[in-house]
C-alpha cells in the first residue's frame, strides 16, 4: 500500500510548527492568542516539540511567511495535478483538479501581493521544504494507479489541510503587513472548504 503520510503531510506540519513558534513568542509578550486551536494531533505535537527544542526562536518576517505560504500552495497544486490524472475514483480526480486550480490561484495572489509590497520570499532558517516537495512528487509520480493511491492521497489531503489551516492562522498572527494579513484571512475559508470536501470523500472510502 502506498504510504504518504509522513512525507506529504510533513511540509505543512513543519511549516505550521515554524510559524507557531513565532506566534508563541508574540503571545509570550502579552498579546492575546486569537489563533485557531490545532486541528490535528500531529500538528500540535510537532509544534510543541519545535518550541521545546528552540526556546527563543526568531520571529518570522513577512518574507518568511510569503515563502512558507507559497511553498504550501505550490505543493498542493502539484499534488492535485498528479491526482487529477492518477486518481481512480471520479471524486478523487475532481478533487485533484480543484486543488490544482485553487492552490495555483492562491499562489498567484501571494506572488502578486509580494511584488506589490516589494517583498522577496525568504526561506526560514533550516528550511527543507524543497527536499520535502521533491520527495512527495517522487512518491506520487511513482505510485501505481488504483484504490490505494486514492485513499493515500485523500487521507493526506485531510492531514495537509488541517496543518495548512493552522499554518495560515499562525502566519496571520505573525504577519506585520496588513495586506498580507488580509490575504491570509481571505484564503482561510477556501482552505476550510477543501478540508470539508476531503473529509467527505474520505468518509465514503472503505
Amino acid at each position: 500500500m502506498l504510504r504518504l503520510s509522513s512525507r506529504y503531510g510533513g511540509l505543512a506540519l513543519a511549516l505550521g510548527a515554524a510559524v507557531a513558534m513565532a506566534a508563541c513568542k508574540k503571545n509570550d509578550s502579552g498579546a492575546a492568542d486569537t489563533g485557531m486551536a490545532a486541528t490535528d494531533t500531529g500538528t500540535a505535537a510537532v509544534a510543541d516539540t519545535g518550541m521545546a527544542a528552540a526556546p527563543a526562536p526568531a520571529a518570522l518576517s513577512d518574507a518568511n511567511i510569503v515563502y512558507i505560504l507559497d511553498n504550501a500552495n505550490k505543493l498542493d497544486s502539484a499534488a492535485g495535478s498528479i491526482a487529477a490524472t492518477k486518481g481512480t475514483a471520479a471524486d478523487v480526480r475532481d478533487f485533484g483538479k480543484r486543488m490544482e486550480r485553487d492552490h495555483h490561484a492562491l499562489r498567484k495572489q501571494g506572488e502578486d501581493l509580494a511584488k506589490k509590497l516589494k517583498v522577496t520570499p525568504e526561506a526560514p532558517a533550516n528550511d527543507d521544504s524543497q527536499a520535502s516537495y521533491d520527495k512527495t512528487m517522487s512518491m506520487l509520480n511513482g505510485a501505481a494507479k488504483g484504490k490505494d493511491f486514492d485513499k493515500a492521497y485523500i487521507d493526506n489531503e485531510v492531514i495537509y489541510h488541517k496543518a495548512v489551516l493552522q499554518t495560515a492562522t499562525n502566519a496571520m498572527n505573525a504577519a506585520q503587513n496588513a495586506e498580507l494579513k488580509n490575504l491570509i484571512q481571505k484564503a482561510a475559508p477556501a482552505i476550510q472548504a477543501h478540508l470539508d470536501l476531503a473529509q467527505s470523500i474520505q468518509g465514503k472510502m472503505k
